[in-house]
Parts: structure tokens; sequence; C-alpha cells
């Protein structure tokens, strides 16, 4: 979750304490969003279970993906209605 795939926090190189305190913080936080964020829509729309019993997309790569997708056009092109459904989204987490 924290390596390449994920929030690839080794490409940071950060060796201040202070600093890789508040960034462990910042992606605790990202990382309780990413996994609520995939059981709602784990709840919206179940999808396939594999024989052994595990999902075939874990909850926290499904979540962390679509907010990826939610978030990154707001960097180039803001939409307020956009923007105010992942406020509201996020605050109920």
């Amino acid at each position: 979750m924290f390596e390449a795939r994920g929030f690839d926090l080794e490409a940071t190189h950060l060796t201040a304490s202070d600093r890789l305190s508040r960034l462990l913080g910042v992606l605790a936080l990202a990382y309780c969003w990413a996994y609520v964020a995939g059981e709602w829509l784990y709840a919206q729309r179940p999808w396939q279970v594999k024989k052994h019993g595990r999902l075939m997309v874990s909850l926290f790569r499904r979540g962390l993906d679509w907010l990826q997708r939610l978030f990154l056009p707001l960097c180039g092109n803001y939409s307020q209605q956009g923007a105010a459904f992942a406020l509201l989204f996020l605050s109920r987490t």
C-alpha cells in the first residue's frame, strides 16, 4: 500500500523526523479515505469474489483508484460540482 502501486512513500526520500511524521499522518488519513471509498463502492455494486473468497481487487485499491479519478481532473480543470461531491463524500468518513 505504501509502496510503488499505492502511495509510493519510498520516492520521497525524507529523513527529517518531523516531516516524515506529518507525511505518515496524511498517508494514514488517505488510507482511511481510500478504504472507506472502497467499502462504499462495494456497497453500491459488489464486484466478483474469487473461489478462494477474496475480492478480485482489494477495497483499498478500488477506493484509491476511484479517488484518483475523482481528484486528478480537479488539478487541471476545476469543477465546482466535482469538488462539492468530493468534499461531501470525504466529510462523511
